[in-house]
């Protein structure tokens, strides 16, 4: 019997970590145009206030942050200076100095510096040095994140999940390129100019629209869908893991060619000419889209002369305004939160084309897309026109940087929305639905058809109130329940279980106080010890989880039912979005549970999923309520400080399985035994009624309503009744 083998990759063992000495280079990046773009132009002209790039997750957002910092020049500093003075302009404020007129000079690459999720106020601005100042008696400030980031990247992965202070406190000293501290008596102001860059997964959480707006620009990506991209990047990958130095090696000819057009680019950005018709053009194309303020006018304007530099212009260009564009609006643009992000483009070009036509014939009317004056390439070429991260082959020959046998895309395979250098062989968007669909053949008169559109926010009727939890909280930063956290009003001090927070400096010197005379104090400065140390506890608001169990039965398949509870859904899930809580849906119906949308501050995934909810089929309560009992138990162990509520929607009557009321009420007590509190929401109508929901209330402890009252009573006030009818509960 003879075999044949199949030629294949030989998948190698990884390096050690030790052993690495290379990142993964960045015109190894497959595809992902828009988001390369967006970086190179911030690492042209830092101005222009950073990028934030938003996509699924595993799409080589980090890879390719980490990877730029290599193509930044290095940077020359003061020697010995914490704060990376620049020896040819020292800053005449640096806490370092001052410095003297011709200071000793040192180089370093440009730094990279990356904040954690859960660090800290003092830990990104800087503080008081506490040992130094216990010790010493010496008021020292010690820098922070900020200050070793001057001259170089911050990057901020998941930044959606940052508290929202702490996003203010970045975007602030990007916009101002300083960084001011007051606090625990220290008054320090230094330079912090940095190329800002954060990258998030919507599925977890949106940015508020005040904070998306101080981001310079913003791309979105999603994995390629064509199986021949998706082969390239897995080889590229296991190659880089075989051998990093090697890999490097085999691309460091396309990073060197990147890096020298960056510093050309640096270098020629001040002789752009941004014309007259070139500003009216930006003014048109943000006017159209209705964006608030002027900080998208200035982006748009700054991205735009970025452009033309990178492509080696001397003038902007319409091709310029218009690539500015799709990177500096999408995320300004107003809309709602159900709305889908991104920018039409079809107006875009309406805007531009009107401009264009309003101004034809001025004199310095030389934007226009077909003039290429430098004989540089348009926005679909690539940003270099040729070999490098958007246009050029490999070093092998083999599939270029964007995903073609020749470098580029194969000339018949449909671009995705947004230019992001994938492709889709359908020619379709990408669906990003995870819903099951329904099941085939359920029983029951009632089935409905998804509709396949997001369900529109609600107009009139039911209103989301503020609802908390009782007591007080350990929970996230959020804007619903009582809670201590890192910020708000001071309640108290306590001893620091490690290293100390926010100073409670009455505290500490009523802690140090008595032992003076033990310490040898007689006159002069009060003796601390570490000891002493006392820390704020400060009050706040925390956020919510809000966990939907909706029965999607055939008994509950009277369109106006489904369509009451829907809207009750996504008013709150509007407020959620609002005051930062994270919400979840169960659905039960025909043979078992699906939890049709897992925790999350997304309320466009939210409504989405809302939207395809079928109904139809028997009632397998049990099941749904386990369901939600699981659920919690993962989001405790998840997120143990996030409070829950379950809201259980539903008629009662349960007739999936053998004995399905005596399950139903094991399952029941099963909910309750999670110490959530519950509120059931009472679906059943018609002359007979059973009053099983009312019985299932009983069973979980549960505050009970019928679902007429939901019409006139908003869901979220009866979360309120839940909350207190659950006191002896939580």
């Amino acid at each position: 019997m003879s075999t044949t083998s199949e030629p294949g990759l030989r998948v190698p063992r990884p390096t050690r970590p030790e052993a690495v000495g290379a990142g993964y280079p960045f015109s190894a990046v497959l595809g992902m145009a828009d988001m390369r773009l967006a970086l190179l132009l911030n690492a042209v002209n830092p101005a222009i206030g950073g990028v934030l790039v938003r996509g699924e997750k595993g799409t080589a957002k980090s890879t390719a942050v980490r990877a730029l910092a290599a193509l930044l020049p290095p940077v020359d500093r003061v020697a010995g200076c914490r704060f990376a003075c620049d020896p040819d302009a020292p800053d005449p404020r640096c806490p370092d100095g001052p410095h003297p007129a011709v200071p000793a000079a040192e180089r370093r690459p440009a730094a990279l510096v990356e904040l954690p999720v859960g660090a800290a106020e003092d830990r990104v601005v800087g503080s008081l040095d506490l040992e130094r100042a216990l010790a010493d008696g010496v008021r020292a400030y010690e820098p922070g994140l900020l200050a070793a980031a001057h001259r170089g990247v911050l990057y901020v992965d998941e930044v959606n999940l940052l508290h929202d202070h702490l996003v203010d406190l970045l975007l602030d000293a990007a916009a101002m390129g300083r960084c001011h501290v007051e606090r625990e008596g220290v008054s320090v102001s230094h330079a912090a100019r940095f190329l800002l860059v954060g990258t998030m997964n919507p599925e977890e959480g949106e940015l508020r629209p005040q904070l998306l707006d101080r981001f310079g620009l913003t791309v979105e990506v999603v994995a390629s869908r064509d199986p021949a991209v998706r082969v390239e990047v897995v080889r590229r990958r296991l190659d880089a893991d075989a051998d990093p130095a090697g890999f490097a090696a085999r691309w460091a000819g396309e990073d060197a060619a990147v890096a020298r057009q960056v510093a050309d680019a640096r270098a020629r950005l001040d002789q752009v000419v941004l014309t007259d018709a070139a500003l009216r053009q930006i003014a048109e194309v943000c006017a159209a889209f209705d964006v608030d303020g002027m900080r998208a006018d200035i982006v748009t304007a700054r991205a735009a002369v970025a452009h033309a530099a990178w492509q080696g212009r001397d003038r902007v260009t319409a091709d310029d305004v218009r690539v500015a564009a799709r990177l500096a609006l999408p995320h300004r643009r107003r809309r709602d939160p159900f709305d889908t992000p991104g920018l039409d483009e079809q107006r875009l070009d309406e805007a531009l084309d009107r401009a264009q036509d309003e101004h034809l014939g001025c004199p310095d009317d030389d934007t226009g897309a077909d003039d290429g004056s430098d004989g540089g390439t348009g926005p679909d070429d690539g940003p270099d026109g040729g070999t490098g991260p958007d246009g050029g082959t490999g070093p092998d020959g083999g599939i270029g940087p964007d995903g073609g046998p020749d470098g580029g895309a194969p000339a018949d395979a449909p671009r995705s929305d947004g230019d992001t250098g994938f492709v889709d062989p359908t020619g379709r968007a990408p669906d990003q639905s995870t819903a099951q669909p329904p099941e085939p053949g359920s029983p029951g008169p009632d089935d409905s058809p998804r509709d396949p559109r997001p369900v529109a926010a609600p107009q009139h009727g039911l209103r989301a109130r503020l609802f908390t939890a009782p007591g007080i909280g350990e929970g996230v930063p959020g804007r619903r329940s009582r809670a201590r956290t890192g910020r708000g009003r001071t309640t108290g001090a306590r001893v620091p279980a490690n290293r100390p927070g926010a100073l409670h400096l009455p505290a500490t010197v009523r802690a140090a106080a008595p032992h003076q005379v033990a310490r040898g104090r007689a006159k002069g400065p009060l003796r601390l010890r570490p000891i002493d140390v006392r820390e704020a506890v400060r009050e706040g608001r925390e956020g919510n989880l809000v966990l939907f169990v909706v029965d999607a039965s055939g008994s509950m398949g009277a369109r106006h039912r489904m369509s009451a509870v829907k809207g009750a859904v996504l008013a709150l899930l509007t407020d959620a979005y609002q005051r930062r809580d994270k919400v979840a849906v169960v659905a039960f119906r025909g043979a078992g549970a699906q939890v049709l949308l897992p925790a999350t501050a997304s309320v466009l995934a939210a409504s989405t999923r809302l939207a395809e909810l079928p109904t139809g089929g028997r009632t397998p309560l049990a099941e749904g309520l386990l369901a939600a009992a699981e659920l919690l138990r993962v989001e405790r162990l998840r997120d143990p400080r996030r409070r829950p509520l379950t809201l259980v929607v539903t008629d009662g009557r349960a007739t999936a399985g053998a004995d399905p009321l005596p399950r139903a009420a094991r399952a029941a007590a099963v909910l309750r035994a999670t110490g959530a509190p519950c509120v059931v929401v009472d679906c059943e109508s018609g002359p007979v009624r059973l009053d099983l929901a009312r019985r299932l209330a009983n069973q979980l402890a549960a505050a009970h309503h019928p679902l007429p009252t939901v019409t006139t009573t908003p869901l979220a006030a009866l979360a309120t009744a839940g909350f207190g009818a659950q006191r002896s509960v939580v």
